[in-house]
């Protein structure tokens, strides 16, 4: 994400060092947020229906230090793709539901707690406490005489709120594309009638996670706009709704 915006640096240095501290604060508290929550929510659902383990784990904590993976946050804020610490579950130990529905009750939860954020702040949006700022916003401030405004703490607080909006809404969007090892690939499991579920599953173990990376690779390397294709409309419509305003 943050190669996104170096095209300034080159261009005009002052404004690069004056508005890259806000880019680079805005993207790590909205993808700490992201990721925490995220994790967080798969960890609560499961410990709801049973499974200690993520709790025996310390799973079950709003700290982001038990959810994020290094490598995968470092690849979120600055390529646009990356992951945070999967949650172990033991879906034998549910309780009241089968292990295949209850898998993808856990699944389900991290999506829908990036939306419930996502949509808790966009009311703030929608009151008009704050100003809406889309992602890339602070860059329509690049000149010299414009550059004070940026620091004024409303100004920096809207670019925060809407980096955390719309990169929630971007995470749920992608994980509920049903490619193992995304959430909505055990949504679709845990869905689907037996004798289909049983034939999805076995892509898993089949492919693991390299058709989703190859799928990726096709989009950032030939610029395929497989996935960009599916998450780019989403989004839009996603942030209307959340929002009431278009993403860009």
């Amino acid at each position: 994400m943050i190669f996104q915006f170096l095209g300034l640096l080159f261009r005009d240095p002052v404004a690069f060092a004056v508005i890259f501290p806000i880019l680079g604060l805005s993207l790590f508290v909205a993808l700490i947020a992201g990721i925490t929550i995220h994790e967080f929510s798969h960890a609560f659902v499961a410990d709801k229906l049973g499974d200690p383990t993520p709790r025996f784990l310390k799973r079950l904590s709003l700290n982001p230090l038990a959810h994020l993976d290094p490598v995968g946050t470092l690849m979120l804020l600055f390529v646009g793709f990356g992951w945070g610490k999967p949650v172990s579950v033991n879906p034998l130990n549910f309780r009241g539901v089968s292990p295949r529905v209850g898998m993808a009750l856990v699944a389900l939860a991290g999506p829908v707690s990036n939306v419930v954020l996502a949509g808790l702040l966009g009311l703030v949006i929608r009151e008009r406490l704050l100003a809406w700022h889309p992602p890339g916003y602070v860059l329509t401030f690049w000149r010299l005489w414009d550059l004070f405004d940026v620091w004024d703490p409303g100004f920096i607080l809207a670019e925060v709120v809407g980096y955390t909006i719309v990169i929630n809404l971007a995470l749920a969007v992608f994980n509920l594309l049903p490619l193992p090892p995304l959430d909505g690939y055990r949504i679709l499991v845990g869905v689907l009638p037996r004798h289909l579920a049983a034939p999805v599953a076995r892509l898993e173990f089949t492919w693991g996670p390299a058709l989703l990376i190859m799928i990726l690779a096709l989009d950032v390397f030939l610029r395929a706009g497989i996935i960009s294709g599916v998450i780019g409309p989403a989004l839009q419509v996603a942030t209307q709704i959340v929002v009431g305003r278009r993403l860009m």
